[in-house]
């Protein structure tokens, strides 16, 4: 079900799926997918394990073809003129895609040689700087953090500038610290007019980075509409007055917080 219904005067989007059906041998993955997503937003795709999100992000990646139905990323059909899509999209997939042997900076350039960059030193360094990085640059990361590392891997699937990125599962296995980091260079890519597309398990992740969500069950988009129009599909809440307890996740935070920040103090002394 979908709940959106876009104008007629409405921008072309970014993303448009219509009908789309995928099968592996006798086993129907995809049936029947429907929806679009407007530029420069962030599309939560929500599924369990098994529902068909992976087998999207493929599909939109031009990596797998559809058995049925058609898919467009910015208007570029992606089963006719799959390297016309490939120029304007970036992948990232649930596992980072870092070479551990390299520095981050020369992970960088590589990949903005192999993307024929005009300077890939300067854009490594750009990125480092955008992301945080530019301390850890010189280090192999192999000695990186998780968030460290899915941070980097972000940046380099920026490179070339695409205007659709995809992010499988970004923050699978990261810690509360690392889950924020990406959360927040995931807001700056949508603030910079980048087109996300991110599939997640996580309920929290959606509520706190979707413009648009939509629940993709046994191949099948259930629901398609924001926070609020997914909500309002459900009775009212009887309004109780009860004191607020912080959240696990929110206690972590202040207390590897404040610790750090005591020990940031202790060095300066």
């Amino acid at each position: 079900m979908s709940i959106q219904t876009p104008p007629s005067n409405a921008v072309r989007p970014a993303i448009r799926v219509a009908g789309l059906q995928k099968s592996f041998n006798k086993q129907q993955v995809l049936r029947g997918v429907d929806f679009e997503v407007a530029p420069g937003t962030i599309f939560a795709l929500l599924g369990s394990n098994g529902a068909g999100k992976t087998t999207l992000v493929r599909i939109l990646s031009t990596l797998a073809k559809p058995s049925a139905g058609t898919a467009e990323v910015n208007g570029i059909d992606v089963t006719r003129r799959p390297e016309a899509v490939r120029e304007t999209i970036s992948l990232t997939g649930q596992f980072a895609a870092v070479d551990e042997n390299l520095t981050g900076r020369e992970n960088l350039v590589l990949v903005a040689r192999l993307r024929h960059q005009r300077n890939p030193a300067a854009v490594a360094d750009d990125l480092l700087n955008r992301f945080s990085l530019t301390e850890a640059g010189r280090r192999r990361a192999s000695t990186y953090s998780g968030g460290m590392r899915r941070r980097l891997d972000i940046a380099m699937s920026l490179i070339g500038n695409p205007a659709v990125i995809y992010l499988d599962e970004p923050t699978t296995g990261l810690d509360p610290e690392g889950r924020q980091e990406v959360w927040q260079e995931i807001r700056t890519l949508s603030q910079g007019g980048t087109t996300v597309l991110l599939t997640t398990q996580y309920l929290e992740e959606a509520e706190q980075l979707a413009d648009q969500i939509a629940i993709l069950h046994e191949g099948k988009i259930l629901v398609n509409g924001t926070l609020a129009e997914l909500k309002a599909l459900l009775p009212p809440a009887e309004i109780e007055y009860v004191e607020k307890q912080p959240s696990l996740e929110e206690i972590f935070l202040s207390l590897v917080g404040r610790t750090e920040t005591e020990s940031e103090k202790g060095s300066t002394r």
